[in-house]
C-alpha cells in the first residue's frame, strides 16, 4: 500500500529530536527557585536569611543573571521565528511534491465522504424536483415596426429612415412592453391580486382580516406587479423589428393567458398614448384658436373700416371707382363719336340748303321729307310730260308749276326744320362730351387716390388674409388631431401566437434533476476529501534538523 514520504520524514524527524542533548539552562536563581518549587509542590518553602553583605553578593549575582535572562528571551524568539519559517520552508517544499499518488490516496481515505455528499446532493436534488414549483415558459413573436400607419398625410410623428433610430424606437417600445402601465393592466383585467399564485398574504393579514382597503390593494398589486416583472422578458432578435415575449406561470394555460393579456395590454397601451399625445396637443391648438380667432375678426374689421373710411368700394375684386372711371371713359369715346357725326351730319345738311339741294339731298332723311320728295318727283314727271304734251302755258301746267313750287317750299322748310334739329344733336353731343369729360377728369382723380389708399388697404390685407390662414390651418389641424385620437395606427403585429408547452421549463426532469444533484454532491466530496487529505499532509510536515 502507497505511504506518502512526508510521515517517514516526520518519524525521522521526531527521532532526531529525542535524541537531541538538551541544553543547559542559564536561568537566575529565582528560575531554579521557581523549578524546585515547580518539581515539589507540596513542599513547603523554608525562609532564607541572609546577612547584609550576602544580600549585596545575592544582588551582584542576579543583575548578570537578569541580562542573561533577557539575552536567553531574545535567543528564544529568533530560534521561534526561524523554527517557523523553516516549517513553511518544508511545507511548501512537500506541496512541490505532491503527486499523482497523494492525491489518489486522499481520494481513497476520501472515499466515503465523497460517497456521502453524492448520496447527500442526489436526495437534495429529488427533494427539490418533488417541492419546487414548476415554470411553463410560452414564447409569443410579434412584429414592432418603427413606422406607424400613415392615416393623415401629415401625422403627428414624423417618421425617421435611419436604421439606428429605428432601432432605438423599437427598444423603447419593448420597454413600454414590459413597463408598470402595462404590468398594472394586466393585473387588473386578469384579477391578479386574486390569484394564489401571484399574491400569498401573509399570516398576520390573514388573521387581522386585512386586504380590503385601497392601501391594502395598492400594495396587492405592488407586490404582484414585482412578480410580474420577474416572469414576463420581451427580447429584440438581432437585425430585425421581431420581439419575442416570454411568460411563465405553473400552469400552461395561464401561461398563454397571461402572454395575451400583456400582447393586449401592450396594443392598449400605445393606442392609449398616441391618444393622449393627440388630446394634449388638440387641448393646446383650441386654447391657441380662441386667440387666433379675436385676431383675424380684429384684422379683418380694420379692413372694411379703412374701406368705408376711403370709400373703397369693390366688386369681384375691383374698385367700384375704377369701374365707374373705365366707364366714363368708355361713355367719352361714344360721346366723341356722336358729336363727330352729328357735327357732320350738320354741316352736310347746311352744305345742301346753301346749295339748294334740299329736295335730292339723301341727308335730310326724315319721313315727311321722303314722301315729300316722292310726291315732288311725281309731280315733275308729269309736269314735263304735260309740257311735252300741252306746251308751257296750258292752264293745268301752270296749276301744276305753282303746286311744285309749294311743294319746294314745303321741302326747304322740313330741310330748315331737319338742320336745326341736327345742330340742336350736335349742340347736345357737345355738351355731353363736356360734361362726361368733367366727371371722367373727377372719377379719375378719385381712382389715383383710392390707388393710393388701397396700397395700405393691400397691406391690411395681406395682414387679415395671413391671420386668416393660420387660423383655418389650425382650425383643419385641430379637427383632424381630434378624429386621430379615435384611430389606432400602431403597427404591431403578433405573428405567432403562444401554444401550450410540451414540458416544464424549470424544475428539469426529476432523473435528470437528481443526476445532476448526486454529480455536484460527488464534486463537493471529491474537494472536501482533497482539502481533508492536504491538511492533514501539511500537519505532519517537519522541518529537517540543521547541521551542527
Amino acid at each position: 500500500m502507497f505511504r506518502p514520504n512526508a510521515s517517514e520524514d516526520s518519524c525521522r524527524t521526531r527521532r532526531a529530536d529525542a535524541s537531541r542533548p538538551s541544553a543547559p539552562s542559564n536561568g537566575s536563581l529565582l528560575d531554579e527557585m521557581d523549578q524546585h518549587g515547580a518539581e515539589s509542590p507540596g513542599r513547603p518553602i523554608k525562609p532564607v536569611y541572609r546577612s547584609s553583605a550576602q544580600a549585596e553578593q545575592s544582588a551582584e549575582a542576579i543583575l548578570p543573571n537578569a541580562g542573561q535572562a533577557s539575552g536567553a528571551r531574545i535567543r528564544q524568539d529568533d530560534d521561534a521565528s526561524a523554527a517557523l519559517e523553516a516549517r513553511l520552508q518544508a511545507q511548501w517544499q512537500s506541496v512541490t511534491r505532491i503527486g499523482i499518488g497523494h492525491v489518489l490516496h486522499w481520494l481513497q481515505r476520501g472515499l466515503p465522504i465523497i460517497l456521502g455528499m453524492a448520496v447527500l446532493g442526489a436526495v437534495i436534488a429529488f427533494g427539490y424536483a418533488s417541492t419546487a414549483t414548476p415554470r411553463y415558459t410560452v414564447y409569443t413573436d410579434l412584429i414592432v415596426d418603427p413606422s406607424n400607419f400613415n392615416v393623415t398625410p401629415d401625422d403627428l410623428t414624423a417618421v425617421n429612415p435611419q436604421r439606428d433610430s429605428q432601432l432605438l424606437e423599437v427598444d423603447s417600445k419593448i420597454r413600454v412592453m414590459t413597463s408598470g402601465n402595462v404590468l398594472r393592466q394586466v393585473i387588473r383585467n386578469m384579477k391578479l391580486t386574486e390569484d394564489a399564485e401571484f399574491f400569498k398574504p401573509s399570516l398576520l393579514s390573514s388573521l387581522f382580516g386585512g386586504g380590503t382597503t385601497d392601501a391594502t390593494q395598492e400594495t396587492r398589486e405592488l407586490a404582484v406587479q414585482r412578480m410580474l416583472e420577474e416572469r414576463i422578458k420581451a427580447t429584440r432578435e438581432e437585425r430585425s423589428f421581431v420581439v419575442v415575449l416570454s411568460v411563465w406561470t405553473s400552469d400552461p394555460e395561464k401561461s398563454i393567458r397571461l402572454s395575451n393579456a400583456v400582447v393586449e395590454a401592450f396594443q392598449a397601451q400605445l393606442f392609449e398614448s398616441s391618444s393622449e399625445s393627440a388630446g394634449r396637443i388638440a387641448a393646446s391648438i383650441n386654447a391657441r384658436l380662441d386667440e387666433l380667432r379675436a385676431s383675424v375678426t380684429k384684422a379683418e374689421e380694420q379692413v372694411e373700416q379703412f374701406k368705408r373710411d376711403n370709400k373703397l368700394q369693390s366688386s369681384a375684386g375691383e374698385l367700384t371707382s375704377s369701374r365707374i372711371s373705365s366707364a366714363l371713359d368708355t361713355q367719352v369715346l361714344d360721346a366723341q363719336q356722336r358729336l363727330i357725326q352729328a357735327e357732320t351730319r350738320y354741316n352736310q345738311m347746311r352744305a345742301a340748303v346753301a346749295d339748294r339741294r334740299t329736295a335730292s339731298a339723301t341727308i335730310f332723311d326724315s319721313a315727311a321729307m321722303t314722301t315729300m320728295r316722292g310726291n315732288f318727283t311725281a309731280l315733275e314727271q308729269q309736269i314735263g310730260a304735260m309740257t311735252r304734251t300741252y306746251g308751257s302755258r296750258h292752264p293745268r301746267l301752270v296749276a301744276m308749276q305753282s303746286e311744285r313750287a309749294t311743294l319746294e317750299q314745303a321741302i326747304n322748310e322740313e330741310a330748315e326744320r331737319i338742320l336745326q334739329q341736327a345742330k340742336q344733336e350736335s349742340d347736345q353731343a357737345r355738351t355731353t362730351l363736356t360734361a362726361l369729360r368733367g366727371r371722367s377728369d373727377a372719377e379719375r382723380a378719385t381712382v389715383f387716390t383710392n390707388n393710393d389708399a388701397q396700397v395700405r388697404l393691400r397691406d391690411l390685407e395681406r395682414d387679415a388674409r395671413a391671420r386668416a390662414a393660420v387660423y383655418e390651418t389650425y382650425l383643419t389641424r385641430t379637427n383632424q388631431i381630434s378624429e386621430r385620437q379615435e384611430i389606432d395606427t400602431s403597427n404591431v403585429r403578433v405573428i405567432s401566437n403562444p401554444v401550450p408547452p410540451k414540458t416544464r421549463s424549470w424544475p428539469p426532469a426529476t432523473p435528470l434533476l437528481v443526476a445532476g444533484g448526486g454529480v455536484a454532491g460527488a464534486v463537493i466530496g471529491i474537494g472536501l476529501a482533497l482539502v481533508f487529505g492536504l491538511f492533514v499532509y501539511l500537519r505532519n510536515v517537519r522541518p529537517q534538523p540543521l547541521a551542527a
